[in-house]
């Protein structure tokens, strides 16, 4: 299983903007991740800060988005869309979409249900629940 530590995610990323700057060659993953960043030309400057950023800490009293943590879950419902895991998600997620008339609104939605998720398996110490995840999803696509 693939495991990154903060420092790995944020290097990717930042080192995928520079890329996509520099007009380099991409990996494949690398291009999903371009995609998503030309989304949010918020977060350029913090692609952009150098060093500083790998130390960066995003904490709920500072009130920003952590702009790696933002991306990596939109790298991971892309590749949840594109394997259909939980089965059902893709069409859940391509529902919600058409009600936003927006995939990134769609995400955005979907990011809510995947963070419940993974905070409740975290609190309860249990392995992920898919089918709680899938039906928030659903529910959002009314």
């Amino acid at each position: 299983m693939f495991n990154p530590s903060r420092s790995e995610v944020r290097l990717f990323f930042i080192e995928a903007w520079k890329k996509h700057r520099d007009g380099e060659i991409q990996t494949p993953l690398e291009t999903i991740a371009i995609d998503w960043i030309l989304e949010h030309p918020e977060f350029h400057g913090a692609l952009e800060a150098g060093p500083a950023a790998l130390e960066e800490d995003y904490t709920p009293e500072r009130e920003r988005a952590n702009p790696y943590l933002h991306l990596a879950m939109h790298l991971s419902i892309t590749e949840q869309l594109s394997i259909d895991q939980p089965a059902g998600i893709r069409a859940a997620t391509l529902a919600l979409a058409g009600r936003l008339d927006s995939l990134h609104a769609a995400h955005h939605a979907v990011m809510e249900c995947l963070g419940q998720m993974l905070w409740m398996a975290q609190r309860n110490k249990t392995e992920p629940d898919g089918q709680a995840y899938l039906e928030c999803v659903r529910k959002k696509a009314g």
